[in-house]
């Protein structure tokens, strides 16, 4: 009798284990537990080397010591000085080959920043920040120039921007020429340019909406810097602060539809379950926009009939909107009378019958006091103090002195955020290039304010 003896191979295919047996089964199974690999790729070998004089080729080959993957490679990697086209960038296993498509400038420091492009393959570590450097001269230049972004109207960092450097350029060609440099934003508003020679650079930090590379778009954040910046051993860092001179807008681009006006002419009133609000207007919202108003036939009331003194009918730009404002007294009934002629749409369309609507104000006590002394606040720079709710602006005061109060403040969670307003007028106010003209600058405080109904909200706030 032959005794038969099990042969099998073990072997290791994109990390599983698979068991082949004589009789031609195979089994998978995941490899044995153990550590996750939280390793990043380590560079073993460049070809040329990392720091290389008098380069002259067009093509870079870089060995890690495992399998390498390349991910986004337009939006991570950054080739300085800015080559008109992008390198092409391939990997295969332990490789990564880079060819440039530029004829490269003679005595000139290259850098290629590769961000977070560089990953392991099987794990996902990144091999961050790794940059290759070369020139194709007898020195590498080793001059460092950094500063800081932030947008004017908040006072906030946003990393979606870009830094950008002009050496010795004209005030329109940001206009319409690629910069020479570009760094990335971090997080926290920061940006460095390494490698740069000693010259004079225009500063200028971009949202880059179109990939242009240029500011060809009043709609994108722009900051720039007042005159050029002498970069050398001692050179301090910038600040800019950036801007759109046009709020954008995601509607902005949608094609309008213009709609017929409904048949029926209806309307709502802004009161939250029968209560007015003491410090803001009543409105009215009507399904269509109104073509005619006669403010004779419509009345603001007391329970005894009598009109309220002072009040004010206005509609907003939507025509949609009768805004009505009066000085409220609190937890006081009042009756908004309308007649059903009082209004009209485009249509025609006019109220199928008059109404009253009755509701009464709030309580002195749905409110809460505040008050805020600040530490450090330069009274000259004309601070307004904003607080903001979700990403409206609900409330603007000028400050005039180091401490401010109110003794009626809507509750709510809000930020708080200090404007310098330089012209006076309540509201942020962007700038314009061509008239060298920066924006306000604004503070955005990083604790937030609770203010809690029928309670004294204080808050110290040093600058």
């Amino acid at each position: 009798m032959v005794k038969k003896t099990a042969l099998f191979i073990c072997f290791l295919i994109t990390g599983y284990v698979v068991i082949i047996f004589n009789n031609g089964c195979a089994q998978i199974s995941s490899p044995a537990g153990g550590p996750r690999d939280t390793i990043a790729p380590v560079l073993i070998k460049a070809n040329p080397l990392n720091l290389t004089l008098n380069f002259t080729g067009n093509k870079i080959v870089l060995t890690f010591n495992e399998y390498i993957d390349v991910q986004d490679i337009q939006q991570n990697v950054l080739v300085s000085p800015l080559q008109k086209n992008n390198p092409i960038i391939n990997f295969n296993f332990r490789t990564v080959n880079v060819k440039l498509r530029d004829t490269l400038i003679p005595n000139t420091t290259y850098s290629i920043d590769f961000g977070n492009a560089l990953k392991d393959l099987n794990e996902g570590n990144p091999f961050k920040d790794f940059v290759y450097t070369f020139s194709t001269g007898n020195t590498i230049d080793s001059l460092s120039f950094s500063g800081k972004v932030l947008l004017a109207e908040s006072g906030k960092a946003d990393s979606t921007l870009i830094a950008m450097l002009y050496r010795n350029a004209a005030d329109t060609t940001v206009l319409n020429t690629r910069p020479n440099y570009i760094a990335k934003v971090k997080a926290d508003g920061s940006f460095i340019f390494n490698n740069l020679p000693p010259d004079n650079f225009s500063v200028y930090a971009l949202k880059d909406g179109d990939g242009g590379k240029t500011y060809n778009s009043k709609t994108e954040a722009f900051a720039f810097i007042d005159s050029s910046i002498v970069v050398s051993q001692n050179t301090s860092p910038v600040t800019l602060y950036a801007y759109e001179e046009i709020k954008s807008s995601a509607d902005n681009n949608k094609p309008v539809v213009k709609t017929a006006p409904e048949k029926r002419l209806r309307y709502t009133a802004s009161l939250a379950a029968g209560q007015q609000d003491l410090l803001m207007p009543l409105e009215i919202s009507f399904n269509n926009s109104i073509k005619t108003f006669d403010s004779n036939k419509i009345l603001l009331v007391d329970t005894n009939y009598q009109p309220v003194k002072n009040t004010v009918y206005n509609f907003d730009s939507t025509r949609k909107n009768l805004v009505i404002k009066a000085t409220w007294q609190p937890e006081f009934n009042y009756k908004f009378i309308i007649d059903k002629d009082a209004i009209a749409d485009s249509a025609g369309n006019v109220l199928l019958r008059s109404d009253t609507i009755n509701f009464i104000t709030k309580r002195i006590e749905d409110y809460g006091t505040i008050l805020i002394r600040f530490k450090n606040l330069d009274l000259k720079q004309k601070p307004v103090i904003q607080f903001i709710e979700g990403t409206d602006v609900k409330y603007t005061y000028a400050i005039t002195a180091v401490e401010w109060s109110d003794k009626m403040f809507a509750p709510g969670d809000y930020e708080i955020r200090i404007l310098f307003d330089e012209n006076n007028n309540g509201i942020w106010d962007p700038g314009n290039y061509l008239k060298k003209l920066q924006p306000e600058k604004a503070i955005t405080l990083s604790e937030r304010l609770t203010i809690r109904a029928n309670w004294d909200n204080e808050r110290d706030i040093t600058l």
